[in-house]
């Protein structure tokens, strides 16, 4: 399993608000069955089976800012790709609530 997190920021639109381009990115991911993923309040992690699937759903979460006419979009992206054992977004968290 790879994990992300990804902030997507549209810039060159007519309001302060970005909700509604934030939701088309997160209508993107609906489409995808073989991943999981959780919107936070400043950025949204998401798990998939490998690279390739991760890769194409940060760019069509990226291009729905665009088709939603963003002049200009801002992307930010961290991976974990960890290979010598299988993680996922929760059991991170778990690992760190053990040791609290």
């Amino acid at each position: 399993m790879i994990c992300a997190e990804v902030s997507i920021i549209p810039i060159g639109t007519s309001s302060t608000s970005v909700s509604d381009y934030i939701a088309e990115s997160e209508k993107v991911l609906q489409n995808y069955t073989n991943i999981k993923y959780k919107l936070n309040a400043m950025s949204t992690e998401i798990e998939a089976d490998n690279i390739d699937i991760l890769f194409d759903v940060l760019k069509d979460m990226h291009l729905a800012q665009i088709d939603n006419g963003a002049q200009r979009v801002s992307t930010s992206v961290r991976i974990d790709d960890r290979r010598d054992k299988d993680i996922t977004l929760s059991s991170k968290v778990e690992a760190v609530k053990a040791k609290l």
